[in-house]
């Protein structure tokens, strides 16, 4: 069974390529989101398994998104991403709702399933 995702990020070309390459490896890219009220909206609409989440989404916080998110619809899934390393943000990944983080350079339909497992 696919894992359906929705990917959350502020950059209409980043959002293009990495659903085509999620798509690809078997991660079912359901939507895609520009903003924290475009997510709530679509995640409440499409109800994925996981929901990717930019660190940084233009004047929003993703990681604010994130928990709003996570209050809307606990039982999905969050993971965190980022063109920054993970240790730029370590902190407020521990203490944010998410399972995990990608750095966006790594990530794969692999890194999904890791970080879901």
């Amino acid at each position: 069974m696919a894992v359906r995702c929705v990917l959350v990020d502020d950059n209409v070309p980043f959002l293009r390529s990495a659903a085509g390459l999620l798509n690809r490896q078997g991660i079912d890219v359901v939507a895609v989101a520009g903003d924290g009220a475009e997510a709530l909206d679509t995640v409440a609409r499409v109800r994925p398994d996981v929901v990717l989440v930019d660190v940084d989404l233009g004047a929003e916080s993703g990681f604010a998104v994130a928990r709003q998110l996570h209050r809307s619809a606990p039982r999905v899934t969050l993971i965190m991403m980022s063109n920054h390393a993970r240790d730029d943000f370590e902190d407020l990944v521990e203490a944010g709702p998410g399972v995990g983080f990608v750095e966006k350079p790594a990530l794969s339909g692999d890194a999904i399933r890791a970080l879901l497992r």
